[in-house]
């Protein structure tokens, strides 16, 4: 499970010196967004020499890249560039839908099978809703046989862009209606999907108290990480995202009830009844606690 995911621009050689040290779960190398053009090459070659010095074993942490768009002639050069250095997943952004993904993942085939790596080694996380068309596509995740889909999450600033809007916020500084629909069916997707739910980020990363409880809230609703944009959120998110011991013991408690009364659709516990739900979402937290093996 993973809580954090921590952007860093792939061109920035001091940056990503400090990447070992950051604490996140996964942190995401950077080629789009984040570098300019002119220093693509760069950020390509930066990317290949790191993954080259850390091989997945006692690293600690998983390492993704996120790539240039696919209707972009900078994708397929990112792709031959960093597939042979074995990233652990590449995060799509601007897809128009699960056919971008599928379409990713053959061209992963093909260069997984030219580097030697074993079919599937690299995992796929679509920004889906960058774009107007690709919010009315969330649904089709969960049918579209996507066996490299590892999460689903979303982003807002190019939705904007999209939609030709001058704010994503509305008056009290939350997600204005347009945003609040594509967070949630972001949402709803990725658990039906069957893979985790990222929120997207939270940018004012000086404000550590806001950043707390949106993450609270989020995984109140049942988001399983977030995505980070300054090493200073990481330690937040990880613990927001991270069970407490009470849900763990309850979570426990839970699971043991069901044990002693085996073949029961609803047990009492606490003067309460808990039924099949709560029984299942007691093995999610255990799950997110690395406690149980996800069913």
């Amino acid at each position: 499970m993973i809580r954090s995911f921590l952007f860093i621009p792939a061109d920035s050689e001091k940056k990503l010196a400090k990447a070992d040290a950051s604490g996140a779960d996964a942190i995401i190398l950077d080629l789009e967004d984040a570098v300019a053009p002119v220093n693509k090459p760069l950020a390509r070659d930066l990317t290949r020499a790191f993954l080259k010095d850390r091989p997945l074993a006692g690293r600690g942490y998983q390492i993704w890249v996120r790539i240039n768009p696919l209707d972009t002639d900078l994708a397929l050069p990112d792709l031959a560039a960093i597939v042979a250095a074995a990233p652990d997943g590449i995060m799509l952004p601007k897809p128009e839908g699960p056919a971008d993904v599928l379409k990713l993942s053959h061209y992963l085939d093909a260069l997984e099978a030219q580097a030697g790596l074993s079919p599937g080694t690299i995992a796929i996380v679509p920004l889906a809703s960058e774009t107007p068309g690709a919010v009315f596509t969330l649904g089709d995740y969960a049918k579209a046989g996507l066996n490299r889909l590892a999460a689903i999450t979303w982003g807002a600033e190019d939705l904007s862009a999209g939609l030709g809007a001058s704010t994503n916020l509305d008056e009290k500084g939350e997600w204005a209606p347009a945003y609040k629909l594509a967070r949630s069916f972001t949402l709803l997707a990725a658990h039906a999907a069957g893979v985790q739910a990222i929120d997207t980020l939270y940018v004012d990363f000086r404000n550590e108290e806001g950043l707390r409880a949106n993450c609270r809230a989020a995984r109140s609703e049942g988001f399983t990480g977030r995505l980070a944009i300054h090493p200073a959120q990481v330690a937040i998110i990880n613990d927001c995202f991270t069970p407490s011991e009470q849900e763990i013991a309850h979570a426990q408690r839970i699971l043991a009830a069901f044990a002693a009364n085996p073949g029961a659709g609803t047990v009492g516990l606490d003067g309460k009844m808990v039924d099949i739900p709560h029984f299942k979402q007691a093995q999610r937290i255990l799950a997110q606690a690395g406690l149980l093996t996800p069913a």
